[in-house]
């Protein structure tokens, strides 16, 4: 996996994310028919009548570690043991670039955003300079790529049964056991996956 010289890069139009889901989670129904986003948890960064921008929480990457995106950036680390930090694939756009989720001790001034309760963004290289020197938020995720949709077309797919929709709990987007997110989120909203069905209703 190639990724650009600083997938960080603040892009342009990025300030001020609002919108109703923003801070909630979206979860895979089973019917999902895209393979990209089957038994995924998707927390939503964005949400407006622009469109909607989110982070897939539970897709570990197996192209890139963290020792490799720190080469890769040209940071050293001060500490002697780098610390392991997994990377998760965001979501099919932009796979090059980069954002942290994070807990809200962590403050990169303007670079951070207030997403949901407890929970900021930074997508930019300093907190992974802090990460990297012991220095950085207690909680994090470190996503490339995200997931997003054009006016209207997420609440498309909700409507059509694509999407349950739930309250984020930071425990689960920064539970260390990525791949029990799923059940995890079904269960935070009484949901049986087994009982569920693409005619089911949503949220």
């Amino acid at each position: 996996m190639s990724i650009g010289t600083d997938p960080f890069a603040p892009q342009p139009g990025e300030a001020g994310l609002t919108g109703s889901l923003q801070g909630r989670f979206l979860i895979a129904m089973p019917s999902m028919q895209d393979n990209r986003f089957a038994r995924t948890v998707i927390y939503m960064c964005s949400h407006s009548a622009e469109g909607a921008m989110g982070l897939v929480i539970n897709k570990p990457s197996d192209q890139i570690t963290f020792a490799d995106l720190l080469e890769q950036l040209s940071i050293e680390s001060d500490t002697p043991c780098v610390p392991a930090v997994p990377i998760l694939v965001g979501g099919p756009v932009d796979g090059g670039r980069g954002f942290v989720l994070h807990s809200s001790e962590y403050d990169g001034a303007s670079s951070t955003i207030q997403v949901g309760d407890g929970v900021r963004l930074t997508a930019t290289t300093d907190v992974i300079r802090a990460i990297a020197d012991g220095t950085g938020p207690h909680d994090k995720l470190l996503a490339l790529g995200y997931a997003g949709w054009e006016p209207g077309q997420l609440e498309a797919e909700i409507k059509a049964n694509g999407w349950l929709v739930s309250d984020a709990e930071p425990d689960i987007i920064f539970a260390p056991d990525v791949e029990a997110k799923w059940l995890k989120a079904l269960a935070t909203i009484g949901v049986d996956p087994s009982l569920l069905s693409g005619e089911a209703g949503h949220a």
